[in-house]
This record gives structure tokens, sequence and C-alpha cells, in this order.
């Protein structure tokens, strides 16, 4: 992908406060922060959606969110700490990253809901079992 960020900064193209580089991932704070110490963990090569990345790397990235959050609790008096990742049009960058963040109690994060409510049921239960059949 052209112009992609993420790509330049694990290319060491263009400066960013990286906290933790291995050969496969990066680790930045990010320069938009929810609170202070917002990490974003990137591969190096270039993904959109979790389901593109190899899983030696989706694992290499969750252990370290682990030691990450071990890390916020050591560094801040956090009241709890948010992991995501935002996949499809929904990652506003274009490529896969993970955020993990400090939270505090009214710091005013939080998930919102449209308007268009629906409710889980059985038959949506079974219809996500029987599509991982054929996933796993």
């Amino acid at each position: 992908m052209t112009n992609c960020i993420f790509c330049d900064v694990a290319k060491k193209k263009i400066d960013a406060n990286i906290v933790y580089e291995s050969n496969d991932i990066c680790c930045l704070l990010d320069i938009d922060p929810i609170n202070e110490g917002h990490m974003l963990i990137i591969p190096k090569q270039h993904f959109l959606d979790a389901d593109e990345v190899p899983d030696s790397i989706l694992a290499e990235i969750m252990l370290l969110s682990k030691k990450l959050i071990k890390v916020l609790k050591l560094k801040y008096p956090l009241d709890g700490y948010s992991v995501m990742q935002n996949g499809g049009v929904f990652n506003d960058v274009g490529h896969y990253h993970f955020h993990v963040f400090p939270r505090y109690k009214g710091d005013g994060f939080g998930w919102t809901y449209g308007d268009n409510k629906s409710k889980a049921n059985e038959v949506i239960a079974q219809e996500i079992k029987d599509l991982l059949l054929f996933e796993v």
C-alpha cells in the first residue's frame, strides 16, 4: 500500500515514540491518545484486518499486550484498561493496529449504540456455530 503511515513507522521513514520492537511488530505511543500511555501495536507488514494477519504475529501482539497492561499498572494509578482493534471501514488508518490504553472512572471513553438494536438469540448463536465449523 502506498502512503501508509504505519508502514512508514515500521520502515523508520518517520519518527515515532516506539516503546517496543521485534522482527514482526512494533509498539508506539498513539499521537492522539484517549489517555496518557495509550499505545498501538502494529505488524511491520501491511495488513488491514485481523483475519489477514498471520496467527504467529497475532499471538505476538496479544502476548505483548499482556506485558503492556502490566507496565501500565506499574506506571499509572489506573482504574482499568481497554484493548481493542477496529476492522474494515472502521480502521481509520488502513493498517491493522491494536490499541492498549489505561482507563479511569469518568474518563469519557465508552461505547455508543445506534438506534438499530437487536437481541442475540438461539438462531443467531446456531448460525455462528455452523459457520465456525467451516473456519476452524
